[in-house]
């Protein structure tokens, strides 16, 4: 269990962290994620939900650095969680808080799809602990690619992962073994999350030795399936209305999602096409 908690509300320096960059720029995408509000104002208040609220500073006020971004982005971004990837996830669970849809806003649960099936690529955040709980290998849908998705859907029976901001709900026993139910909350994108059975459970072909036999993870028919090792822990530690944000910088979504900030996916955008330093 890694920790980010720098001697005040983890969710408050997780959520400045990531919010005082608003301009990321493809020369600064490997810099540490470190920025100071702009001139003229001041983070008054952060709430918990990671959209901070502004007030207005007297003229030539000293601007004050944001304490410890550049050691949370760090340690977030050494497990491979990206600055851009998170700002998106938060910005988008700030609009879900704000529509009473999150029963449970200390947890965040992150899956960034453009990482390879091989790569843990789901991390589960206690956003009022400062800590991620979990960070796991996970499955996509057979529809979205081999080792690499890269399509997605809403539609029944395409076989593919949904993007964007769903909620977990109840859990239950289904052939998969235990499992939990998510719903989704962006129309065209992941509404259909439940009439098409889009939901979490353990699975054999989510695991490492999987991964060593075939090269891959195994694919399922749109669920982020688990390892059954972690799999109802991780479960139980995010069910009952937590968000779980699936990530991937597809044009179509991030310009057009009703939960994401317009600045925060432009910016995804903008790195994503970078070349590599």
């Amino acid at each position: 269990m890694k920790s980010f908690a720098f001697g005040s509300s983890a969710a408050l320096l997780l959520a400045l962290a990531i919010l005082a960059i608003p301009a990321l720029t493809p020369s600064s995408a490997g810099a540490e994620a470190a920025a100071s509000p702009a001139p003229g104002n001041a983070a008054a208040s952060i709430p918990r939900s990671g959209r901070p609220e502004l007030a207005a500073r007297a003229p030539h006020a000293p601007e004050p650095e944001p304490p410890a971004t550049g050691a949370i982005a760090e340690l977030l971004e050494a497990q491979g969680l990206r600055a851009e990837v998170l700002r998106v996830a938060l910005e988008a669970k700030a609009e879900a808080e704000r529509r009473g849809l999150v029963e449970r806003p200390e947890i965040l649960t992150v899956i960034d799809y453009s990482l390879p099936s091989t790569e843990k690529r789901l991390w589960v955040l206690d956003l009022d602990r400062g800590e991620v709980l979990f960070h796991e290998l996970v499955s996509h849908g057979k529809g979205s690619g081999g080792n690499r998705a890269t399509r997605f859907s809403n539609v029944s029976m395409s076989l593919k992962s949904s993007l964007g901001l769903m909620t977990t709900a109840e859990t239950y026993y289904g052939k998969n073994g235990y499992s939990l139910r998510l719903d989704g909350h962006e129309v065209g994108f992941n509404d259909q999350a439940r009439p098409r059975a889009i939901v979490i459970h353990g699975a054999d072909y989510a695991t490492p030795a999987f991964v060593s036999r075939i090269g891959r993870l195994g694919r399922s028919w749109g669920c982020p399936a688990l390892d059954p090792k972690v799999a109802r822990r991780v479960i139980d530690t995010i069910k009952g209305g937590s968000v779980v944000f699936g990530y991937y910088p597809n044009e179509t979504y991030l310009s057009k999602s009703a939960f994401v900030d317009p600045d925060a996916g432009r910016s995804a955008l903008r790195l994503a096409s970078a070349p590599a330093p």
